[in-house]
């Protein structure tokens, strides 16, 4: 079990990711976009670098955006990103 806590916002947006941590401000803000394997469901890259490979990836590879309109559109996906984005703004 993690002893670390942080007092910590999250902005879950269509375009972008920020993430607020108290007495630092924004440490990160990064593109809400993946890039998946699909044959082994795995994450290749996030963020700025999954943004980079949109409509740049082979066939079994996705570059997708998990929100839409404001919405979720992918719950797991966006959990997975949430996780990733959450552990590189507290390390």
């Amino acid at each position: 079990m993690c002893a670390l806590r942080a007092d910590l916002g999250v902005d879950l947006g269509t375009a972008s990711v920020l993430v607020y941590v108290k007495g630092k401000g924004v440490v990160l803000k990064e593109p809400s976009v993946v890039a998946i394997d699909q044959n082994t469901d795995k994450f290749l890259a996030v963020g700025e670098e999954a943004r980079r490979m949109l409509g740049r990836t082979p066939g079994n590879i996705i570059a997708i955006r998990p929100m839409k309109d404001g919405v979720i559109s992918d719950y797991d996906i966006t959990e997975r990103m949430l996780k990733y984005f959450i552990k590189k703004a507290i390390g």
